[in-house]
C-alpha cells in the first residue's frame, strides 16, 4: 500500500475513490491496460466495497453468484468456484480479495483513506483531492467509484440520542457482529436489507418487533448450496453466459420470456406462476414479458404473491399488514429471501405498522408510536441509503469556477449517460445516476461502464486531447431520455421508492436509474464513441 506524507501533494495521471468491484477494475485497466499512474482512495480498511460496510446478519447477493462476478478474465471465471446460488457476503469479500490478490492490486490502493474534497483546476487541467488524513492528491483524470448504495441513511427520529441501549446501521455494520441472544430488538425497515436480516435475527433474539412503513413483495430466493454438476456447467459455458448477461436488460444469466400475461388462460398462467415460485429468485420477474409495462398483466403477479403471503402467514391480521401494498411489483426493488413471511409465525415476533400508528420518538427505553411503548435492547435501522447521488454528493466535488456538484444536481440528477457532468471536465461516474446502475446485475453494468471509460481515455491520449465533458444540450436530451424511459414503465407508481430518492427527506423527487435496459444502453454508448464520442466537447 502506497503511502505519502499528509499535505506533500501526490500527483497521478488517474485516481479513483472506491475499491470495490467497479473501483478495482477501474484501476486493472487504466493502470495494466493503458499504462497510467493510478492511485485509489478507499475509506475502508480494505477491499469490497459496499460489501466491506454490509454484513448483517443475512447479508447476501440477490444476484446469482455464477452471473455476480467479472466476465473480463476467462481465467478468473474458470479458477473462481461459488458455493451457493446466492453468495452471502463473507464469500463475496473472499472473491474480490482473490481478484485484488490475483492482478496485484492492493499495492496502489491507500486504505482507510476517506476523500472529503475534490476541485478542478482549470489552469492546470488537474483535479486536486483531499483526504480526512490532511494527504493531498491531483490527477487529470478523476474517476469515482463509490457505488450507488453506499451512504447510510439513518432516520431523523426524534430521541435517538436518548436510547440507553445500542443502534445500529445495517449499512454500518460492527465487523465484530452484534450478539442478540436473549435481546429485545426492534428493526425499522422491510426492504431487501429487512427481509435478510429478520429472519436470522429472530432466530436468537429474546423477542423481534418489525417497524414497517411499507408493505414489501418477496420471492422465496431458493437458495442452496451448488451442485459439482452445476458448477461444471459454468466453467464450460463461461462464454455463452457473458453472451446472456450482455444481452438482457437486467444483465442476469437468463431472458425474459416472450409471452404476454393477459394473453394465456388464468389456469395456465397461475400453473406459471407457481413453477417460477417454487424455482425462486429474481427470475420470477421473467416469467411474463408485460409485468414492468402493462398494469393489469402486474396486477396478476401482484395477486399471486398476495395470495402467497396469506397462505404462509398463519395470523390474519399480520398477514393483512404484510400484504397491503401500495405498488405494482417490482416497481420498487423486489426482494427474494429465505422464510421471510415465515418468519411472522414465530412466537417472538411482532409485526407493528407505522403507516397507521407512527413512531413519534425514541425514548430511553425503546420506541414510542402513536399506540404505545416498545421496550427494546437494541434498535436495528434497515433504512437503505441516500442512494446514487448521496455517495457522489459526500465527496464534495466542485467543477469549473468553483460549481458544487450538489448545486448542479440541486433538482437532481443531471449528466449525460450517467458517465459525466457538464462543467466537472474528466471526471467520470462509474454507474452514476442516469445510467442503469441499480436496475441491473450491477458487476455486468459496472465492467461496460469502466470498459467504456477506459477506451474513452485512451482514445483521448492517442489523439492529445487533454479534456472531455458533456455538452449541456446533450445533458438536456438524455435526462430527458432517462425520463421517458421510466414512463414507459411502472417504475415511478412507486412513489416511496428510493429510485425515486423518495426515502431521504428533501431530496428532489427524480427517477435517477435509466431504465431502457442494460443492453440498449450497451448500444448507446457504442454509437456515441463509435461517433467520435457525440455529445461530448474534447479540447486539446
Amino acid at each position: 500500500m502506497t503511502s505519502v506524507a499528509p499535505g506533500a501533494p501526490r500527483a497521478f495521471d488517474a485516481l479513483i475513490i472506491g475499491a470495490g468491484f467497479s473501483g478495482l477494475y477501474q484501476l486493472l485497466c487504466l493502470r495494466d491496460r493503458l499504462g497510467l499512474s493510478v492511485q485509489v482512495l478507499e475509506a475502508a480498511g480494505g477491499v469490497g466495497g459496499t460489501w466491506y460496510w454490509n454484513r448483517y446478519p443475512g447479508a447476501r447477493c440477490d444476484s446469482e453468484s455464477h452471473a455476480y462476478c467479472y466476465s473480463f478474465s476467462e481465467e478468473l471465471m474458470q479458477e473462481w468456484e461459488w458455493s451457493e446460488r446466492y453468495p452471502e457476503q463473507p464469500e463475496i469479500m473472499r472473491y474480490l480479495n482473490h481478484v485484488a490478490d490475483r492482478f496485484d492490486l492492493k499495492k496502489d490502493i491507500r486504505f482507510n483513506t476517506r476523500v472529503i474534497a475534490a476541485e478542478y483546476d482549470e489552469a492546470a487541467n488537474r483535479w486536486r483531492v483531499r483526504t480526512e488524513t490532511g494527504a493531498a492528491f491531483t490527477a487529470k483524470f478523476l474517476v469515482t467509484a463509490v457505488g450507488c448504495l453506499s451512504t447510510a441513511n439513518v432516520p431523523n427520529i426524534p430521541g435517538l440520542d436518548d436510547f440507553a441501549g445500542k443502534w445500529y446501521h445495517t449499512g454500518q455494520w460492527p465487523h465484530e457482529g452484534v450478539d442478540f441472544t436473549g435481546k429485545r430488538v426492534g428493526i425499522i425497515g422491510t426492504g431487501s436489507t429487512g427481509i435478510q436480516a429478520i429472519p436470522v435475527i429472530a432466530e436468537t433474539a429474546a423477542h423481534l418487533t418489525v417497524f414497517q412503513r411499507t408493505a414489501n413483495y418477496s420471492v422465496p430466493a431458493r437458495n442452496a448450496p451448488l451442485t459439482p454438476e452445476f458448477k461444471q456447467w459454468v466453467r464450460d459455458n463461461a462464454a455463452e453466459i457473458r453472451r446472456v448477461t450482455q444481452a438482457t436488460p437486467n444483465g442476469h444469466p437468463f431472458t425474459i420470456s416472450e409471452r404476454l400475461a393477459l394473453e394465456i388462460a388464468p389456469e395456465e398462467r397461475q400453473a406459471i406462476y407457481e413453477a417460477a415460485w417454487e424455482k425462486g429468485g429474481l427470475q420470477f420477474r421473467a416469467a411474463f414479458q408485460d409485468l414492468l409495462v402493462d398494469k393489469a398483466a402486474n396486477d396478476t403477479a401482484s395477486a399471486f404473491i398476495r395470495g402467497k403471503i396469506r397462505e404462509i402467514v398463519k395470523d390474519p391480521e399480520t398477514a393483512a399488514k404484510l400484504s397491503d401494498i401500495d405498488h405494482p411489483y417490482a416497481a420498487k426493488r423486489p426482494p427474494i429471501d429465505t422464510d421471510y413471511f415465515e418468519t411472522f409465525n414465530r412466537p417472538n415476533v411482532t409485526l407493528v405498522d407505522v403507516r397507521t400508528t407512527p413512531i413519534e420518538r425514541i425514548v430511553p427505553e425503546g420506541i414510542r408510536t402513536r399506540e404505545g411503548d416498545y421496550p427494546l435492547d437494541i434498535i436495528v435501522f434497515a433504512t437503505g441509503f441516500d442512494a446514487m447521488t448521496g455517495p457522489l454528493l459526500r465527496l464534495n466535488i466542485r467543477g469549473r469556477n468553483g460549481l458544487e456538484l450538489a448545486e448542479a444536481w440541486a433538482a437532481g440528477p443531471r449528466n449525460y449517460l450517467g458517465l459525466q457532468v457538464a462543467g466537472f471536465p474528466n471526471l467520470f461516474t462509474v454507474t452514476g445516476p442516469g445510467s442503469p446502475s441499480v436496475l441491473c446485475n450491477m458487476p455486468v453494468a459496472i465492467e461496460q461502464h469502466v470498459e467504456w471509460i477506459t477506451a474513452c481515455i485512451g482514445h483521448m491520449r492517442a489523439e492529445g486531447l487533454e479534456r472531455i465533458e458533456p455538452a449541456p444540450e446533450a445533458v438536456e436530451a438524455w435526462v430527458k431520455q432517462v425520463n421517458a424511459a421510466a414512463d414507459a414503465t411502472l417504475l415511478p407508481q412507486a412513489t416511496h421508492s428510493w429510485y425515486l430518492g423518495a426515502n431521504v427527506p428533501g431530496k428532489p423527487r427524480v427517477f435517477m436509474p435509466y431504465a431502457g435496459g442494460m443492453a440498449h444502453y450497451r448500444q448507446i454508448c457504442a454509437d456515441v464513441a463509435a461517433k467520435g464520442y457525440e455529445g461530448f466537447a474534447l479540447s486539446r
